[in-house]
């Protein structure tokens, strides 16, 4: 086992990969960053799937076999997409085991075009859940406003999320509300609430969009500042009193996951938004090459401890340069639900344009 990888572990931190092919199904790379690197779980988006789907070719005997007249192309990405989650959820079947159902997940987006429907998003989740079939997967639902509704429906409906798309604390608590509410009406129904949730936030974003307007002392802070501010609001969260309470009726706390924390900037480090966000109780996905550097020389700073005073510092001076923290959170949300959407729109031509060529 690497040391880097098992101390990180032994911290309290999930460590996920951020990626999946089917590649490295066969050739048995994700089994070995399972025994070998301590990678407990997978997350996958539109991103991820166009690049390995569009992008190679890899795909395209099975794209071949499995296309027929009336099948669209929408549907011929999911036959793909959910062999591969339920390949990668059986590899992880131990460890979600092993762990009594904290951990071992990976994870499934509804269509990034669903972002803004409340209604589609719902009846989307519930046929993905329905086809993947596997108690380790999580439905990616957009923690978007039309999105937060969905959430709790599904949570309701006995589906665990895996909230994406946020970037502040205020978002996150916007999602944490809508799980809670959903194993609320669980807890009603006289129903098991035990509906496994993580909360995704985004790092790096934040760095990136402010990197023009920052002065060089100031580069690469926004990020860690805006999830310390989030990570103290995400501890008094599940150690509240309506969180504890439904604790009692056999709720687990929805988890909070360091999403995107792969470095943008090449003067930076390119661990910086893993050794900086070390919490028990948390999961970081990370980019197949930020895990491959952390194996190699990584390190783990001081753990977070809820205290936000010199978060709050480096937010006030980025508000002295014109950032308006609130706005830029909503901005990078839509910019992300945008670039998932593009993404997806390549996916779906790119297979369709394979489809053509057989």
């Amino acid at each position: 086992m690497n040391p880097n990888t098992q101390k990180l572990h032994n911290q309290g931190v999930s460590l996920w990969l951020d990626n999946i092919t089917r590649k490295m199904l066969d050739n048995g790379v994700l089994s070995n960053y399972i025994t070998d690197l301590s990678v407990t779980g997978l997350t996958s988006n539109p991103s991820i799937f166009e690049a390995a789907i569009a992008k190679t070719d890899y795909y395209d005997d099975a794209i071949r076999s499995i296309s027929s007249t009336g099948m669209s192309d929408e549907d011929v990405f999911f036959i793909l997409a959910i062999e591969d989650i339920q390949r990668a959820a059986d590899l992880f079947h131990p460890v979600y085991l092993k762990t009594n159902g904290v951990d071992g997940f990976v994870s499934i987006e509804v269509s990034p075009l669903l972002a803004y429907d409340t209604e589609n998003t719902i009846k989307a989740a519930m046929e993905i859940h329905r086809k993947v079939n596997r108690p380790n997967a999580f439905i990616k639902i957009p923690g978007t406003p039309q999105g937060l509704p969905a959430i709790e429906k599904a949570i309701a409906a006995g589906i665990p999320v895996n909230v994406t798309l946020l970037f502040s604390a205020e978002q996150y608590l916007a999602a944490a509300e809508a799980y809670l509410r959903g194993i609320e009406i669980r807890i009603d129904k006289g129903l098991n609430p035990d509906i496994r949730s993580v909360a995704s936030v985004f790092v790096s974003r934040w760095d990136k969009a402010v990197a023009d307007k920052a002065p060089l002392e100031l580069h690469n802070q926004l990020g860690i500042a805006v999830m310390q501010k989030t990570y103290q609001v995400y501890s008094q969260f599940i150690g509240s009193q309506k969180v504890k309470r439904v604790m009692n009726f056999g709720a687990f706390p929805q988890r909070l996951l360091w999403a995107s924390t792969g470095t943008k900037d090449p003067n930076a480090s390119d661990i910086l938004y893993v050794k900086n966000l070390i919490a028990p109780y948390t999961v970081n996905t990370i980019p197949e090459n930020t895990l491959l550097a952390f194996a190699d020389h990584g390190e783990t700073g001081e753990p977070l401890t809820g205290n936000t005073a010199s978060a709050d510092i480096i937010i006030k001076q980025f508000e002295a340069l014109s950032v308006n923290y609130l706005q830029l959170a909503d901005q990078l949300q839509k910019e992300g639900a945008e670039a998932f959407n593009l993404s997806w729109v390549n996916l779906i031509k790119t297979i369709n344009h394979k489809r053509t060529q057989f």
